[in-house]
C-alpha cells in the first residue's frame, strides 16, 4: 500500500489516472479507498467468476452518488412503550450534520443524527448513531437492511444534511431494551414512520441542517428524509406496489 499511497499523494492534481493491480475484491476495496481518495480504477488479475463479481460489486459501491433529501412535516410524536433498539457504533468519528438513513418503511428513511453533539446528560459519542428499533430499515449503500442484521466488521452508509454519502465500518452493534417513541411525518401526502429511543440525545435533522432532539420535536416541524417512489425486495429497489404501514 505504501507505493500506492506515494503515487496518489505525488500525482494529485495532475491529469493522470492511477490504475492499481489487484487479485481479489478485498484488494480492490483497499486500492479504491487508499488515502481517502483511492486509485482511479483497478485491474483485476483472476479467472474466477465469483471473484470478478465481488470485485465488480466493490467498484460499483465505491461510486455511490449523493442522495436527495427533502423536508417532511412532522404529524405525530408519541411514546409507544418498551422495545429493543439498536446503537450502531462505527470506526469513524462523525460530525455535525452526519448520520444514517433509517425508517419503518423502505421508501421513506429519516436522517438520524450521530451522537456528535455535546449534551448536559452524557458525553458526546461521535462514532455512534442510536438508530432506532430492531425492525427498522437502514440504508447501507444501494440496498437496505434491517438494523437487527448488522454486525461488527460490516460497512454502513453515512449521510450528511446535504445528501453527501460515505462509508464507515461498523465496530459494534448494541441492542438494548429502552422506552420508544413513534415519529410520523408526511411528504407529498405520503405518511412516513420510524421508531426511535425516547431520549434527549436521539436527534433528527431539521430542514436547515441542524439537529433536533426527538424530545423537542412537535407537529409541524420539518425534518430531512430520503423518499423514493418505489419499493424494495430483499433490500433491492424494485418497481412494484408494496404497502407498508
Amino acid at each position: 500500500m505504501i507505493p500506492l499511497e506515494n503515487l496518489i499523494a505525488e500525482l494529485q492534481g495532475t491529469k493522470v489516472d492511477i490504475i492499481a493491480g489487484v487479485k481479489n475484491a478485498e484488494e480492490a476495496r483497499t486500492a479504491l479507498e487508499t488515502l481517502e481518495h483511492g486509485s482511479d480504477g483497478v485491474l483485476l488479475d483472476t479467472d474466477d467468476i465469483s471473484t470478478i463479481k465481488r470485485a465488480a460489486d466493490v467498484t460499483i459501491g465505491s461510486g455511490i452518488e449523493n442522495l436527495s433529501l427533502e423536508a417532511a412535516k412532522i404529524t405525530k410524536v408519541i411514546p409507544v412503550g418498551m422495545g429493543d433498539r439498536v446503537c450502531v457504533d462505527t470506526c469513524s468519528l462523525l460530525v455535525k450534520g452526519e448520520g444514517m438513513l433509517v425508517g419503518s418503511q423502505s421508501n421513506g428513511l429519516f436522517l438520524v443524527h450521530a451522537e456528535s453533539e455535546e449534551s448536559p446528560y452524557v458525553a458526546a459519542r461521535p462514532f455512534r448513531v442510536n438508530a432506532g428499533a430492531v425492525h427498522a430499515y437502514v440504508l447501507t449503500g444501494n440496498k437496505t437492511r434491517y438494523l437487527s442484521e448488522l454486525s461488527s466488521g460490516e460497512e454502513i452508509l453515512v449521510v450528511n444534511e446535504q445528501g453527501k454519502t460515505s462509508k464507515a465500518v461498523i465496530g459494534r452493534v448494541k441492542i438494548e431494551r429502552r422506552p420508544l417513541m413513534l415519529v410520523e411525518a408526511e411528504v407529498d401526502g405520503n405518511k412516513l414512520k420510524t421508531i426511535l429511543q425516547n431520549a434527549e440525545t436521539i436527534k433528527l435533522v431539521k430542514k436547515d441542517g441542524n439537529p433536533i432532539s426527538i424530545t423537542e420535536l412537535k407537529e409541524g416541524d420539518e425534518v430531512l428524509v430520503h423518499y423514493e417512489n418505489a419499493a424494495r425486495h430483499f433490500g433491492i429497489r424494485i418497481d412494484e406496489t408494496i404497502v407498508e404501514r
